[in-house]
């Protein structure tokens, strides 16, 4: 996930505790300025004695030439590196995003944000903004921490659903309410992942739960922040989920709760156009749905051979949950 860190080096109470508020990564002070950040919130300090040490977790650079370039690009290895531009912003930006990671833009508006996390469309690693306009830090907080990924969805054709016995099932309750067509994304296998939509649609016999997604058997694989997946029996109170919807948006929440409970199970299978499949086992209950390619809902309880579902595809395997280029192959 993005970083967004508040630079407080020039005191004010108020910008700091708008940043909190706002789910801000970090606050930049002075090292005398430490402690009384920690009387206001829980958050990371980074300054010369904070929780990340300025000056050797993380290092300033102003990007003024190609060998500032290079010098960035060498720090960035080992630690994060806060990269000051000049006039142009953009195109240091881009030349360090295309050489290294690990790269925090120190930017002063929320247009600037957006230029710098939108560098060759997988941007910075965060930003550093500098205001004190609150109004700003709202925006900046706003844009990083809520669209903060963006996969590319497929399509894919039903191609069969079978009725099985009892399993366990997994809901995952968020604290956030998820509007539209968010859900997440879950899978068989990590290579291959439907949208399963949160259960926020009205119906006459149930009220919606919008924080939850009845997202499948207890072995499914459900994609989290930072491209990682977990396995859905290990999800807790607290963990990261990523919450997406049907144009690919993604977005942090945090587990509420993880309700596991034995329920009658479908199995839904599905191929792309590239052959790639992807499969499910969901609860057999009509208010699970996966998603249509318009966005719209579609019951797990209606789903026909040929409907077309939104999912998510890959090529490399996992290994506890991170991607690597290996030769796996689930069944």
């Amino acid at each position: 996930m993005k970083y967004f860190w508040l630079d407080a080096r020039e005191w004010n109470r108020d910008l700091i505790t708008t940043a909190l508020e706002s789910g801000a990564d970090g606050i930049v002070v002075n090292e005398d300025k430490v402690n009384k950040v920690k009387e206001l919130g829980i958050i990371k300090t980074i300054a010369e004695n904070g929780d990340i040490k300025l000056g050797e977790d993380v290092i300033e650079l102003e990007i003024n030439s190609k060998a500032d370039e290079d010098e960035a690009v060498k720090h960035s290895n080992t630690r994060m590196v806060i990269v000051k531009t000049g006039d142009w912003m953009v195109i240091p930006l881009e030349n360090l995003i295309s050489r290294a990671s690990n790269i925090i833009a120190f930017v002063k508006s929320s247009q600037e944000a957006v230029l710098a996390m939108g560098a060759l469309q997988t941007g910075v690693s965060g930003v550093l903004l500098k205001t004190d306009d609150i109004n700003e830090i709202k925006k900046v907080a706003r844009m990083v921490k809520e669209s903060s990924e963006h996969l590319d969805l497929d399509i894919a054709k039903i191609t069969n659903t079978k009725q099985l016995g009892l399993g366990d099932r997994v809901c995952v309750d968020t604290c956030t309410n998820m509007i539209g067509s968010q859900g997440m994304l879950v899978g068989n296998s990590s290579s291959g992942m439907f949208l399963v939509r949160a259960e926020n649609i009205e119906t006459p016999y149930c009220d919606p739960r919008p924080f939850r997604v009845n997202a499948g058997g207890v072995h499914a694989y459900v994609r989290v922040p930072d491209g990682k997946t977990r396995y859905l029996a290990d999800l807790k109170t607290g963990d990261e989920v990523l919450i997406v919807d049907s144009d690919g948006n993604g977005q942090a929440a945090f587990v509420g709760r993880n309700k596991i409970e034995r329920r009658p199970m479908i199995l839904v299978e599905a191929e792309c156009e590239d052959k790639k499949k992807v499969s499910l086992i969901l609860q057999n209950a009509e208010t699970i749905r996966l998603t249509k390619t318009d966005g719209s809902p579609i019951s797990v309880a209606k789903l026909s051979k040929g409907d077309e579902v939104l999912v998510f595809v890959e090529d490399s395997g996992r290994h506890f949950g991170v991607k690597i280029d290996e030769n796996i192959v689930e069944k």
